[in-house]
């Protein structure tokens, strides 16, 4: 069964940085497509960054230059780095393959102004 378990979230000063990871298991991790999204409060949720097998990127709009997607295939992981942070921010991140159906148990990012 794919297992996706995502870490790094908490809360930070708006204007500060987070790390997140997510940790991919059973399954061929180095030939997906992988994505974050998020959900905050009351919203649906929403596409954050991807990237492809081959390490191609991908960012909507609202993260475009404050976000970096990456991902190392010999430890089955994805990151987000995640600078200049803002209050809209604050949501729960989930990482998955997309259309893949499997998503982790997210991890809270909470950003104070």
């Amino acid at each position: 069964q794919v297992q996706l378990v995502e870490s790094g979230g908490g809360l930070v000063q708006a204007g500060g940085s987070l790390r997140l990871s997510c940790v991919a298991s059973r399954m061929p991790f180095r030939f997906l497509h992988m994505a974050w999204y998020r959900q905050a409060p009351g919203k649906q949720r929403e596409l954050v960054a991807d990237i492809t097998s081959g390490g191609s990127t991908n960012y909507s709009d609202s993260v475009k230059g404050r976000f970096t997607i990456s991902r190392d295939n010999a430890r089955n992981t994805m990151y987000l780095q995640m600078n200049s942070l803002k209050p809209d921010d604050t949501a729960v991140y989930y990482c998955t393959p997309p259309g893949s159906g499997s998503w982790g148990q997210g991890t809270q990012v909470t950003v104070s102004s």
